[in-house]
């Protein structure tokens, strides 16, 4: 097979990623006739057909897709190049840029990032909270490595991203020694009206816990919706009411909040990712976290 040539792969790129010659061809300010005729070459170089026709559109066959697949991983291969080139410093220190959506629990998200810590001495951390959205539009920018998040990249998100599972952790109840002991007998049928710490609606652990709660019947008296995962447990060790904690972190939260577990509820499980524009994981560092957090970290039963 002759050698590939990169514009055709980046004009046929350009048409499968938008749909069809007329979007891309405003991207890339080419007119249809020649967007056609390039990808026609590419098709011919390859010996393959990339598209067939689906009424008045294109649609990639099965070839086309597995070449749009390597054709974006050579794309993001050559923008790392360049970064790499525009940045290198062979005596700076590896820089580390995480986005931790707001509601995540920040304890557990000290977990995650600490064995890179420990890894690199002269790592160089940046951390960025925020919304979702914002954080996925800086990872699209290149102003991220990673976004620690509590579920996959959304379907609904316009960013070329991949879902790194990090691994994941049963749920435990805590609270002030003093709700434990009034709530701790019959635990979990014990949480039926008992005042209990909703997390914020935009979190993957409100909807769990709510699925929870619909398939046992048991319902806990909602004294407070709270999205910042910090406060909650600081209004949990003032006693204003019981909340769910990942079990990974049941002994660090109750030293630090100066609560105690009432038990870990059957059934539930909270997963956990990082998000990353790479689809293999090339970064040193967000390697080592991956890595640590699958091997040893986020596990069902809560040991480490």
């Amino acid at each position: 097979m002759k050698r590939l040539n990169y514009r055709h792969l980046w004009y046929f790129w350009h048409v499968a990623r938008e749909g069809g010659m007329t979007a891309a061809s405003k991207v890339l300010h080419v007119s249809q006739p020649a967007l056609s005729s390039q990808v026609k070459k590419l098709e011919k170089a390859l010996g393959e057909e990339l598209f067939h026709r689906s009424g008045r559109g294109l649609v990639l066959t099965e070839v086309g897709r597995m070449v749009f697949e390597y054709a974006g991983e050579i794309f993001e291969l050559g923008d790392r190049l360049k970064e790499a080139v525009a940045g290198a410093d062979t005596d700076g220190p590896l820089r580390l840029s995480v986005g931790i959506v707001e509601a995540f629990p920040k304890i557990l998200a000290h977990h995650i990032i600490a064995p890179a810590l420990a890894a690199f001495e002269h790592l160089t951390l940046r951390i960025d909270t925020a919304p979702p959205d914002r954080l996925f539009q800086q990872l699209a920018t290149h102003d991220l490595d990673l976004v620690i998040y509590d579920a996959q990249l959304p379907a609904t998100v316009d960013v070329r991203a991949y879902s790194h599972e990090l691994g994941e952790s049963t749920i435990t109840i805590a609270g002030t020694a003093d709700l434990a002991e009034r709530y701790k007998g019959g635990f979990p049928g014990s949480l039926d009206g008992a005042p209990f710490l909703m997390p914020g609606p935009d979190t993957t652990l409100r909807r769990t816990l709510r699925r929870w709660m619909a398939d046992t019947g048991i319902e806990p008296r909602v004294v407070a919706e709270v999205e910042d995962s910090a406060i909650l447990k600081t209004f949990g060790r003032e006693g204003v009411g019981l909340f769910a904690i990942p079990t990974v972190v049941e002994a660090e939260v109750s030293r630090m909040y100066e609560t105690v577990p009432l038990g870990v509820l059957p059934t539930v499980v909270e997963r956990f990712w990082a998000i990353s524009v790479e689809r293999r994981i090339r970064n040193p560092a967000v390697a080592v976290i991956a890595q640590a957090a699958q091997r040893d970290l986020l596990v069902s039963n809560g040991s480490s």
